[in-house]
């Protein structure tokens, strides 16, 4: 089998895996840009994709790539102690390292040095990691409102409350406010973790945010 080409990266707030929703579409209001590798800057690529108001992203699992595998997992939302079948979650610890996204896509830009730039927002991969492909989604057979969510149907789904001081706020870029609040609503620690001493920190669009987590509110401590 021929090696997969990298076509694009995507570029986001995230330069560490900790705090990256666990699925796509979780945050709407993160926003990310997919950039073209130089091969694959020709406009004619993307003609007719701003017809679609969602794209699916292919994606490697830069981060996760390892020799063998695993046929069980323990994932997160199971409190990361009950193992099921690799194949039945999104773990990124799998046989071919490989992720599926569905984003929103804002708009096609026509840059002039970087070529077709495809603005999208609800993603969930770190900054740079690589593309495979981007197909468009199709509301017509892609969306099955009446599918059954597995062992996710009954997972915690309820928001924090953030404490978020309008001073330390004010320390973070007024256009990406409202995704870092989105990431923090959605408790970016892992699920098996409830320590309100604790603190956590979370690299977001080159901010250090710490914070402390204590039943359901979350109070943001400080902006590096």
């Amino acid at each position: 089998m021929a090696d997969l080409d990298v076509i694009a990266r995507i570029r986001s707030p995230f330069a560490q895996k900790f705090g990256i929703p666990r699925q796509s579409g979780v945050v709407e209001s993160l926003r990310a840009q997919v950039i073209f590798e130089p091969a694959y800057r020709n406009p004619d690529a993307v003609r007719g994709l701003e017809g679609f108001s969602h794209i699916w992203l292919i994606w490697q699992f830069s981060e996760a790539v390892r020799d063998g595998w695993s046929p069980t997992v323990r994932p997160p939302r199971l409190g990361g102690n009950e193992r099921v079948g690799v194949f039945a979650t999104r773990s990124p610890f799998r046989p071919n390292a490989i992720g599926l996204s569905s984003v929103h896509l804002e708009r096609v830009e026509l840059d002039s040095r970087l070529g077709p730039v495809l603005h999208v927002s609800g993603a969930d991969l770190m900054d740079g990691t690589p593309i495979f492909d981007i197909k468009p989604y199709l509301p017509y057979t892609d969306s099955h409102p009446d599918a059954a969510g597995g062992f996710t149907a009954a997972a915690d789904m309820e928001r924090l409350a953030v404490d978020f001081p309008a001073a330390l706020l004010e320390r973070v870029e007024p256009d990406q406010r409202a995704g870092l609040l989105g990431v923090l609503e959605n408790d970016p620690r892992p699920r098996y973790q409830d320590d309100p001493q604790r603190i956590y920190g979370l690299t977001f669009a080159g901010r250090n945010v710490k914070f402390t987590v204590d039943g359901d509110t979350l109070t943001v401590l400080e902006v590096e």
